[in-house]
């Protein structure tokens, strides 16, 4: 496997991940915001994914899931 792809495999499992967690985070009034942003930063992932720009994707989906941990953790 080239390294390219085992990048792109890895940010790919990463997006999947993403969407498995959000779930645990029902978005109401006071955090609606930034479950919006975490949905945007993975959107973002996947454009750079694209693009083939695997720094900028990962650095994107490190966000997303930085975002959501957080409101997940705040909720316990």
């Amino acid at each position: 496997m080239k390294n390219g792809e085992g990048q792109r495999k890895r940010i790919e499992s990463d997006i999947e991940q993403f969407y498995a967690n959000v779930k645990e985070v029902e978005a109401n009034e006071k955090n609606a915001e930034v479950v919006e942003l975490a949905r945007r930063y993975c959107e973002d992932t996947k454009y750079f994914l694209k693009k083939g720009d695997f720094i900028t994707a990962f650095g994107c989906i490190n966000y997303a899931h930085g975002l959501i941990d957080a409101l997940r953790k705040a909720k316990k």
